[in-house]
């Protein structure tokens, strides 16, 4: 059973049960999604590479919060690589071609300009990945109804921990999640959070990922998932609280924002 709690003006608010049915205005949590071990498709990587083991992890977590009842996921960072990827492309081609149409001489300045023009988009997609992508492996948003239209917006990125002489190489997964009103002009909530945990917690000796336990990491309380549930449905009468939990520490940490009538 919820239990209730006083905060100011005389309201209370009922904090919410892991089993409590989400409301027509509350968002869905990601971790009211049962999904059955058949539906999922086996994930096998090499235990000794370290990078297909991130990509594996990267790779659950889009997967999971695309799904139609989360987020939508937003594809900006992708289509701008993409997009000059291709125009280097473009003109590669057209000066090859207008290389191979016209005799060297003619077509020398052409070339020349073709070849600056190449390498400039090359680089401007290489800097842009490194210092504008970053680390970013996945953006989502939605709309939710809750006495307005609320836009929630959320950014994950992810990195590997080095191993060390005692521990094991780890995932470590950052994200901030914002929750705003009136096109962005009105915030109502946000939080960030880092959370960290060995590969060898969600992969078995033979590279198998183990899913279930990588969406609800019960010892450690991995945040992708089970922490951002209660990022997501922790919202209160009066009161839109934006909360993770530590479970080392065995608290549970809420900022909270009055929401404007």
């Amino acid at each position: 059973m919820a239990r209730s709690k006083k905060v100011e003006n005389g309201h209370t608010a009922r904090s919410l049960s892991p089993a409590a049915p989400s409301s027509p205005d509350r968002p869905t949590g990601p971790l009211s999604i049962i999904i059955a071990p058949e539906d999922r498709e086996v994930i096998k990587v090499n235990n000794a590479n370290v990078t297909e083991l991130k990509n594996a992890c990267d790779d659950a977590v889009k997967r999971y919060l695309s799904r139609p009842e989360l987020f939508n996921q937003i594809h900006l960072h992708t289509d701008v690589r993409l997009g000059l990827g291709w125009a280097s492309v473009f003109v590669a081609g057209g000066t090859a071609f207008y290389g191979y149409k016209f005799d060297f001489e003619k077509s020398k300045p052409v070339v020349w300009v073709g070849l600056i023009l190449y390498f400039f988009l090359t680089l401007v997609q290489s800097l842009y990945a490194y210092f504008i992508e970053g680390e970013i492996v996945y953006m989502g948003k939605r709309k939710t109804f809750s006495r307005r239209i609320v836009s929630e917006r959320i950014t994950l990125t992810s990195r590997t921990t080095p191993a060390k002489a005692s521990t094991p190489p780890s995932y470590n997964l950052s994200i901030s999640y914002v929750r705003s009103a009136s096109n962005g002009k009105s915030l109502l909530a946000k939080g960030k959070t880092q959370r960290v945990e060995g590969y060898n917690a969600f992969f078995d000796e033979e590279g198998t990922m183990d899913q279930e336990r990588f969406e609800n990491h019960d010892k450690f309380r991995f945040f992708p998932l089970s922490g951002l549930r209660v990022m997501l449905e922790r919202y209160e009468t009066v009161y839109s609280s934006v909360c993770y939990i530590d479970s080392l520490a065995g608290t549970l940490s809420c900022s909270y924002v009055k929401e404007p009538h």
